[in-house]
């Protein structure tokens, strides 16, 4: 199963200053230190896992190379630990010439079911 970086990788992507969860009541959002898994079935999505149950689908702004042969990525919020849209959060995957910085362009949080019918090797 791919892994994110260790908690101190994770820990100096992300801003130190704790934040108050936004007040959005439409928007499903998660805090980044939250993540615990993902998978990446292509160069353009992205799901991750948010605490044990909640799977988070990320749609890239454009191809992100490798991105679904990588083992490990981190990510980068934008102004706050919370994210919200797909603005808020920029992947990062490792490689041989140096790190991929991937911008995200969109955000969703799937239905249980959704989650459910996701194939295996989407699943994170």
């Amino acid at each position: 199963m791919k892994t994110l970086f260790a908690a101190i990788a994770i820990a100096a992507l992300v801003p130190l200053a704790a934040q108050a969860k936004p007040a959005s009541s439409d928007r499903a959002c998660f805090h980044a230190s939250n993540v615990s898994g993902f998978r990446a079935p292509d160069d353009k999505t992205v799901y991750v896992r948010v605490g044990v149950r909640d799977i988070y689908q990320m749609q890239m702004l454009g191809a992100c190379p490798d991105i679904n042969w990588a083992e490990k990525i981190g990510i980068r919020t934008q102004g706050s630990e919370w994210i919200c849209s797909g603005m808020d959060a920029n992947l990062i995957s490792p490689s041989p010439i140096g790190p991929h910085r991937c911008a995200v362009r969109a955000l969703r949080k799937l239905t249980p079911e959704e989650a459910k019918a996701l194939p295996p090797k989407s699943r994170p």
